[in-house]
This record gives structure tokens, sequence and C-alpha cells, in this order.
């Protein structure tokens, strides 16, 4: 599967004929509401699937398969849930956790997150893999709705005049002020612009944590833009040596472009008891920029700075 970072030229595109079988997923309705959450956006469990699936013959629902081990799930998300307000309920907007939905994902067969999919009456359409931005992403739900509205699905979702109100207004800051224009630039696509501004603002303050975890994630996404797993991954395969090396660090990237941090982390940790010298400080710095990416909250990282702590000493 190629992995390349979506600008304006490279639109995600709506494929009308893709099918997947739900059947396995079937089961009786369960009482009181759909899914946690509010308005147009709703938490999607494997107990309340079906509901969301039935939902679909008289609205519009877009699913979003994410895993919190995946740095550009939270950026797409965020995304729709903004897009859901925008459109003042005209589709339903649903988050899947794959992690602890692991039928959902093998329903959908699921390769990599952020995966976005659209149900129209049962009947499951791809839409995209991968971080896209706003303007990228409307195309396509406008898409989804002409379909919809060919198919007779036309209904809405209840939308609370806040939601409505919210979404008539600028979206408040959600980053510090001194690293908004870098922010922007980073879910925008504009990888080159966001690192250099999130470099600029650790080289005024070292310590600035928010500004490194923010150049942590715009130099890992730089990296994995225009890869072919299936590639980078075979010749990352066998032992770790100078001639590889580059492809065993650009496969823990794609592992975790995928949502799989802890195959990440290990493939790295197996990387830094083979080498030694600057190759291992290599790969360790690499590893701790992972984690970063990550988050130290994710029970994932403490394991793997365990395991780091007992490779390297």
């Amino acid at each position: 599967m190629s992995h390349s970072t979506p600008s304006s030229a490279n639109q995600p595109q709506i494929n009308l004929r893709g099918a997947v079988d739900l059947s396995g997923l079937a089961r009786p309705p369960a009482s009181g509401p759909a899914g946690g959450g509010s308005g147009a956006v709703v938490q999607v469990t494997e107990a309340n699937f079906n509901q969301i699936a039935q939902q679909s013959s008289s609205v519009p629902v877009l699913l979003a398969l994410v895993s919190s081990a995946s740095p550009a799930s939270e950026g797409v998300v965020d995304t729709l849930a903004g897009l859901a307000k925008e459109y003042q309920g005209r589709f339903l907007l649903g988050r899947v956790d794959i992690d602890s939905a692991p039928q959902i994902a093998a329903a959908f067969q699921v390769r990599g997150v952020p995966m976005v999919v659209a149900v129209l009456a049962g009947q499951p359409i791809p839409l995209f893999e991968g971080p896209a931005a706003a303007e990228q992403i409307r195309p396509v739900i406008d898409q989804v709705l002409q379909a919809a509205q060919q198919n007779g699905i036309t209904g809405t979702v209840p939308v609370s005049q806040d939601e409505a109100a919210e979404a008539d207004q600028p979206a408040g800051p959600s980053v510090p002020a001194h690293l908004a224009a870098a922010e922007e630039k980073l879910l925008s696509g504009d990888l080159d612009g966001a690192a250099a501004g999130f470099e600029a603002a650790v080289k005024q303050n070292p310590a600035d944590a928010d500004a490194q975890h923010g150049l942590s994630r715009a130099r890992f996404l730089q990296r994995v833009a225009g890869h072919d797993a299936a590639a980078v991954r075979a010749a990352a395969a066998g032992p770790v040596t100078t001639n590889n090396l580059d492809m065993v660090l650009c496969a823990a990237d794609l592992d975790l472009f995928d949502g799989q941090a802890q195959a990440a982390f290990d493939r790295l940790i197996a990387a830094v008891r083979a080498t030694t010298g600057e190759e291992r400080e290599r790969v360790r710095a690499r590893l701790v920029e992972l984690f970063d990416v990550v988050g130290p909250e994710d029970p994932a990282v403490a394991k793997a700075r365990r395991g780091l702590s007992m490779a390297l000493f």
C-alpha cells in the first residue's frame, strides 16, 4: 500500500463500487441512543454498529476508522467533526476505534488508519485513507450526499443550536497561539511550512514541548510521504545491517502510520540491539522521536521505553 500525504493536487476520490460484507456484525438493536457523543457525531462500537448501519437508510453515514496509536487519526477526526457541524446534520459522523472494535476493522478490511468510509442504505463506500484537509474532504462529502439523494436518502440528524452557531464561527485555538500558523499548515498538508514553523519555535525556546511535539509530527509525516509500504518492509526484512538501516527506519515510520505503534517500537528496539556507535544513536534518536509523535500517555510508549533501556544497557 502506498502512503502519500494529500495535497490539493491529490484529492481523495470517492469509490462508489467498493463493498464489504457487514453481515457478521449484525445484531439486535440495543435500546437507547445509537452511540456516545452529541449532535452529528457518535462513537461507534461493536454493540451499536447495527443501529448505525440501519440509520444509513435514512441519513448518510460517514465512519472514521481510527486508532489512538495513529498520529494522523486525531487530525482527520477533528476535521470531519468540524465538517459535520458545517453541513448541519446532512450526514452522521461515526468514530470507530479499531483497537476496541476489531470485528468492525476486520469487516472493513482495514489496512491503515485513518480510513474513512461512507455507508448508504447499509452499503459501504470506501472514500480515502490517510490525512486530508477540510478543503480536500468537502468535495468527497458532496459526492456522497449527491449519491445519497439519488437513492432517496435525504434525512438529517439533529444539530443543536449551539453546534450550528459554532459551525458559523472560526474554530477556537486548539494549540498555543504562537504555534497556530504552523499547526494550520500541518492540517492543510503544507508539511514543509509546518516543519519550518515548529522548528523556528523550538530554536527560540528549546524547552517548548508543544513546539517539539509539532515538529516531530511534521517530520514524521514528511518521512512517510510517497513510500510503498510493501516494498519498504521487504527491503527491511532480515538482519539489520548498514545497507538496510534506512529501510528499517522507514519501515518503523510506516508501521506507526498504519496505527501499529508497538510494531514500530519493537522494530527499532531490535535495531538498537543489532547496531553500535553512530548507527545505534541514530536508531535511538528515531525511536525517541516516535515516542513524542505518539505521546507519553500511550501505554505502548512506557513499555517501549523500558525495552529501549534494556537494549541499551
